[in-house]
C-alpha cells in the first residue's frame, strides 16, 4: 500500500514523500513543534491546491496510481514511479503526448489519391482469305481453265464455306483480291479519258483510250479504255444459317472520286459491246452512282492487291459456318493470276497488313548490320588521324626566314 499525506498538510523539510508523518529522511521522528516552525520558514514547491485543481480540469486528465483510481488532491506526493498518466478522448492537452516520427496522415502520403491509369486494350483484326479460282473449275476443265471461263454455255457457279475463327462485329469488310495483275504497267495507267469521265460535253475525248476508245462504227465508248474494260466481274452471295446477308456497295469508293472525277452526268454508253472484258454497267446509272468502277479505276501499285467489293453490316459469331455462292466470271487463267475472296473487320488503325511491319524490320536490320561492321573496322583497323599541319592554311603561315 503507498502511504499518503494528508490533502491539507504540505510537506516539511527533512520529510520526504511516501514515509510516514514527522520521519525524517535519516530515520529520527521531528515533534510537531519542529515540523510547524520549518513549515512557516520554508516555501512550497508545489502549486496551490486551486491552481493544482484548475491545472486539472483543463487538462481532463485522470490520475491513476498502481492501477487503481483513487480520491488524493495532492498527486505529487506519491512515488512519480508508481503513477500512470492515462489522456481521456476528447482532451486537447500536449502536456504529457509523447513525440512521435509518424509522420503526419495524408491521402498524398499514403498513396490514396483518386487515380486514373489508362490501359491501352490491343484491338484484333479477324480475316478470312480463301483462294477460289482452282477450286472453283470443274474437273472436266482443269487442263483447260480458260476455254472455261471463255465459253458462256458453261455454269460457272460455285459454292464455298468457311468457320469465323472468332468473332466479327460490324462492318465487315469484303475484298477481293488479284495475284500477279499489273494495273501499273505504263500502257495500262494511260488508257483512261479524265476528261470524258468527268463531264459529258467531253464524250468524244478519247485519244488516250486506244484500243478502247471506240466501237467498230466509230462511236466513243463511255467510259473508254483498258482499265474500265477490264473492269472486275465476279459476284458474291452471302448466307449464314439459311438466312441470306445484304451486301451493301454503297460509300465503298472515296468521297473525292465521286464529286470530283466522276460527272453526275455522264451515264455509260457503248461499254462492253463487241468483245467483253468485264462487268458490264447499267447505262440508266451515272458513273458516279457507279461505284464498283470507281474502285476499280484507282490503280494498284502492286500485282498483288486487294479492292474493296462491299459491306456486311451484320455481327457474325464465333464458329459460324458461312456460305458463299461465287459467280467465277473474271479471267485471270490468262496471265496466270489467282484470285481469293476476303472477309476483314478493321481497328482504329486499319485493317490487317504485315507489309509495314515487314519493311521496318527488315530496313531495322540492314541498318544494326552496317553499324556493326563499321564498328568492327574502326576497332580492327582504324584510320590514322591527319596531321593539321599540312593543312592548306597552316602551310600558308609558315614564316618567311629573315623576318
Amino acid at each position: 500500500m503507498i502511504p499518503q499525506v494528508h490533502p491539507g498538510r504540505r510537506k516539511t523539510r527533512g520529510e520526504a514523500p511516501g514515509l510516514p508523518n514527522g520521519t525524517s529522511r535519516t530515520g529520527g521522528n521531528m515533534s510537531r513543534s519542529e515540523t510547524n516552525t520549518d513549515q512557516r520558514h520554508i516555501p512550497s514547491r508545489y502549486p496551490s491546491p486551486k491552481k493544482r485543481k484548475h491545472d486539472l480540469t483543463e487538462s481532463r486528465h485522470r490520475r491513476v496510481y498502481a492501477g487503481k483510481t483513487t480520491g488524493v488532491s495532492d498527486p505529487f506526493l506519491v512515488n512519480a514511479d508508481r503513477v500512470l498518466i492515462i489522456k481521456m478522448p476528447g482532451s486537447d492537452s500536449t502536456a504529457h503526448k509523447s513525440k512521435s516520427r509518424r509522420p503526419k496522415y495524408s491521402q498524398f502520403s499514403q498513396q490514396e489519391l483518386p487515380a486514373f491509369k489508362l490501359i491501352l486494350t490491343p484491338g484484333y483484326v479477324v480475316e478470312i482469305v480463301d483462294r477460289y479460282d482452282n477450286e472453283c473449275i470443274p474437273k472436266d476443265f482443269r487442263d483447260n481453265r480458260v476455254e472455261f471461263i471463255k465459253n458462256k454455255q458453261t455454269n460457272k457457279s460455285c459454292t464455298r464455306t468457311f468457320t469465323v475463327p472468332k468473332q466479327m462485329k460490324s462492318p465487315i469488310f469484303i475484298y477481293y483480291q488479284l495475284e500477279n495483275f499489273y494495273q501499273n504497267h505504263r500502257r495500262y495507267v494511260k488508257s483512261r479519258s479524265d476528261k470524258q469521265l468527268q463531264s459529258k460535253k467531253n464524250a468524244a475525248h478519247i485519244r488516250e483510250c486506244k484500243p478502247m476508245g471506240e466501237t467498230d462504227n466509230k462511236d466513243p465508248i463511255i467510259p473508254c479504255g483498258l482499265i474500265a474494260w477490264s473492269l472486275f466481274n465476279d459476284t458474291y452471295g452471302f448466307s449464314v444459317k439459311g438466312k441470306d446477308l445484304k451486301v451493301n456497295k454503297r460509300d465503298i469508293a472515296w468521297g473525292s472520286d465521286k464529286n470530283y472525277k466522276f460527272g453526275a452526268d455522264v451515264f455509260p454508253k457503248n461499254f462492253q459491246v463487241g468483245d467483253v472484258g468485264g462487268k458490264s454497267l447499267n447505262s440508266s446509272i451515272p458513273l458516279s452512282e457507279q461505284e464498283d468502277l470507281i474502285v476499280w479505276m484507282r490503280t494498284a501499285a502492286l500485282s498483288t492487291f486487294r479492292k474493296l467489293y462491299g459491306k456486311i453490316e451484320d455481327d457474325l459469331q464465333a464458329n459460324d459456318v458461312i456460305t458463299v455462292v461465287i459467280e467465277n466470271n473474271y479471267n485471270t487463267y490468262d496471265f496466270k493470276g489467282t484470285k481469293s475472296l476476303v472477309l476483314s473487320t478493321t481497328s482504329w488503325i486499319g485493317g490487317k497488313n504485315d507489309f509495314l511491319g515487314v519493311t521496318f524490320i527488315t530496313i531495322g536490320g540492314i541498318c544494326l548490320f552496317l553499324a556493326i561492321t563499321f564498328i568492327l573496322l574502326y576497332v580492327i583497323k582504324p584510320r590514322p588521324l591527319g596531321d593539321p599541319s599540312y593543312l592548306s592554311w597552316n602551310r600558308n603561315s609558315t614564316p618567311t626566314p629573315g623576318r
